[in-house]
Formats: structure tokens, sequence, C-alpha cells
């Protein structure tokens, strides 16, 4: 009886140890599983987010231009200024200056004293010419007269001849007797046609030396160059004493803030613009950037949340320009016109919009999402359960899904899952298909 009761307490003991050895092995084994942690789909709809950061520009630029040439002496102003109409802007050395302005007048009395030699030899070439016509009217009308005179006489001799020839009839009454006569009446004739046709030449010419005096001279292409050149001499050099009067100084022709400075002391001005400012009559324009994906939740004429540093209140707002960046293709540019009196060139802020997609039944965490090395496939990973060696056991299955759109925080997605599955969303160690895991 006594062996039979430790036969059974050993037994006992036995599947005690047994048990002990089982929870053990279990234990050892399982604390050697990666550990996941699981979600469940949840229907969704996928919001997208677009915040860039960006800057406040002027909205219009005037420019400040001056004569080229001008010494700086001294800058009054530096970039971020505020000046208003008549300011000083900068000073020019009034030494440069004068030798500027002699120098222009040296120029200007050079060129009038071309211009005068050559208004003087104009003057003796129409006085020349003046002569020549009048010269040419005389020879004409002593040609006319000469010519005439010429003609006239040939003219009597056939009225002569003819006479004769007449009185020869009447006297002896044959036409033999004639015939010398008619001969010299002939030759008479000739010579007074010879005559009219020397005299038609002789006037003609006469005329056309007449004519040809009074031709216009050609226009002297230098004079007008050198009148072009005076004149504009002349307004520069009333310029440059405009400043001398001011005693140097260049001022604000406008009110407005500075934007840049293209000048520097010492250097001398150019013909392009020396300064530019922000039109105070014109609003401030916010600009930003944005990428290719984030144009396809942000378009022209969009509403938008803008936050300025050092502005209280947000302002919502619409985007007034959008368009390809010139300098970084793939980037487009924003614009955003700010309310009258806000904002300062320079001031940075934050452009915010928000788009609501569609709604999807399937919506999982991005971090959940997978691919493979190719990334042609993707897929996600469920914890499900089966019967194992040591009991109930949980493993790793891949579902292939299709992301349908996709933000920073939910992913829609179509494919084998349903609102009870597991997806895992992270693990303590890398896991694929087919492992084991711990939840």
């Amino acid at each position: 009886m006594q062996n039979k009761k430790r036969i059974i307490y050993g037994f006992f003991i036995f599947l005690a140890l047994m048990w002990l050895c089982t929870i053990i092995s279990k234990s050892i084994y399982a604390s050697k599983l990666p550990v996941v942690s699981t979600t469940s789909p949840e229907e969704k709809y996928i919001e997208h987010i677009v915040e860039v950061d960006g800057i406040v520009i002027a909205g219009e630029k005037r420019p400040v231009t001056a004569l080229s040439g001008l010494r700086v002496e001294r800058l009054m102003v530096q970039t971020g200024d505020r000046v208003e109409e008549g300011d000083v802007l900068f000073a020019v050395d009034l030494e440069d200056l004068k030798d500027i302005i002699n120098e222009k007048e040296t120029q200007i009395a050079k060129i009038q004293l071309q211009i005068d030699t050559i208004n003087h030899n104009k003057e003796l070439a129409n006085q020349k010419k003046v002569l020549e016509e009048e010269r040419a009217r005389e020879d004409y009308d002593a040609q006319a007269r000469y010519s005439n005179s010429l003609v006239g006489r040939a003219s009597e001799e056939v009225a002569k001849a003819e006479r004769e020839i007449e009185e020869e009839l009447e006297n002896n009454g044959t036409e033999e007797a004639s015939e010398t006569l008619r001969d010299a009446l002939q030759a008479a004739a000739y010579a007074e046609a010879d005559a009219k046709w020397a005299r038609d030449n002789a006037i003609k010419e006469a005329g056309r030396r007449v004519e040809d005096a009074q031709l216009p001279d050609n226009e002297d292409s230098a004079l007008s160059g050198y009148q072009l050149e005076i004149t504009a001499l002349r307004e520069e050099l009333s310029k440059y004493k405009e400043i001398e009067d001011a005693d140097g100084q260049i001022t604000a022709g406008i009110s407005g803030l500075i934007t840049d400075i293209n000048i520097s002391e010492g250097n001398r001005t150019s013909d392009s613009a020396l300064m530019l400012f922000a039109d105070d009559d014109v609003p401030f324009k916010f600009k930003a950037s944005i990428n290719n994906e984030q144009k396809k939740y942000l378009g022209l004429n969009d509403k938008v949340t803008l936050k300025l540093e050092g502005v209280r209140n947000n302002m919502d707002l619409s985007v007034e320009y959008l368009a390809e960046s010139a300098t970084m293709p793939g980037n487009y540019e924003i614009y955003i016109s700010l309310p009258e009196g806000t904002g300062s060139p320079g001031l940075s802020g934050t452009l915010t919009h928000s788009e609501v997609g569609e709604k999807y039944r399937t919506c999982i965490s991005p971090y959940a999402l997978r691919q493979d090395a190719g990334g042609s496939r993707t897929y996600v990973y469920i914890v499900k359960e089966r019967e194992g060696i040591l009991g109930m056991e949980y493993y790793i299955e891949s579902i292939n899904v299709k992301v349908l759109d996709e933000n920073e925080n939910w992913a829609a997605v179509e494919g084998g899952l349903d609102k009870d599955s597991r997806i895992v969303e992270s693990s303590t160690i890398e896991i694929k298909n087919g492992d084991i895991v711990r939840y």
C-alpha cells in the first residue's frame, strides 16, 4: 500500500515536471519569436494636405534710374529701408560731376563749330546757286534772241527769193527763166529750217541749264547727324546741371520699400536700374514653390490658408498664379496677392491647403505597405492562427494589394482584405511570409 502511494505520488511529480518543462520550452520558444503590432482596415476619407513655406515679395517693383557715369560718393539707404518721396537715396561726387559737365560743354562747342562750318559752306553754295541760275537765265534769254534773229534772217532770205521769182515771172513770163531763182528759194527754205532747228535746240539746252540751276541741293546727312547729337548732348547737360543744382543728391520719386541696391560707393552709375522699390500703392505678394506631387492637389484659384510670421491671424486667400518654374523644371511657382497693408518683403510664411478626396472602405496605415525589390508588387502582411506543436500559434501571410490613394496617415487599398484582417504595422525584427510571430 505504501509503495502504491509512492508510485502515484511520483507519477504526479513527473507530470508536474513535464508541465513545467513544457511551459519553459514554450516560453523559450516564444521569446525568440518576432513581436508584431497590428491594425485593422477602416473606412476613411483620404485627405491631402499641401503645406509649403514661402516669402513675401513686392507686388510691383519700380526702378530708380539716373544718368550713367556718375560717381557715387555716399549711399544714404540700405536694402529694407522705407523711404518717402523726396528722401535722398545717394549723393554723387560734385567735383567729378563738374568735370563731366565741362566735358559735355566742350563736346557741344566742337559740334557747334562743325555745324556752323557746314551752314556757312551751305550759305556760300546757295549764293553760288542763285548766281548760276541768274546766269543761266541770262544765257537763255541771249540765246533765244540770237537764235530768233538767225531764224528771222533766214525767213527774210526766203521771202526775198519768192519776190524775185514773182518779179521774174511778171517781167519775162516764162518758167525757164525762173529756174535759177527757184533753186535759190529752195536753198533759202533749207537755211530757214536749219535755223529754226538750231534755235529750238539752243533754247532747249539753255532751258535745261536753268532747270539744273533750280534743282534743290542734296540733303547733308552730316549736318542732320550733328544736329541730333548736339540736341542729345544739350539734354544730358541740362540733366547734369539739375543734379549739380541739387548739390549732387538723387532723391526718391515715390514712397516705398527698397528691395534691391545695384550700386556701391566709389563706383559709377550705369544706364540700368540703380535701385528697386516695392511700390506702396501695389499690394505685396506671397511666393511659394510646390513640387509635381503637390500640384495634384493644389491648383489655380484654389483656396488656401496663409500664416505669416509675426501676424496673429491666419488669412484665407486664393492662388492667383501657378506656372512651372523657369529655373527649376518639375517645380511650380505660386503667387498670392496679400490684402493691402499686409506684410513686408522678406517676411516668411506658411501656406496650407486641404483637399478631402473620396471615401474608401479599406484604409490602412501606409507603414503597413510593403514592396518587392523591383517595386512591381505591393503587399501587406496579415496575422493568422493555426494549430501548432505547442498549441495555437500565430503566423504571417502576405496579401497582394493595389494602392488607390494615400496621404501621410492613410492608404486606400483594394485586395484580399476585410474589416477583420489583422494587418502587421510593425515588428521587432524582419519577418517574411510564413513566419511564426507573437502579438
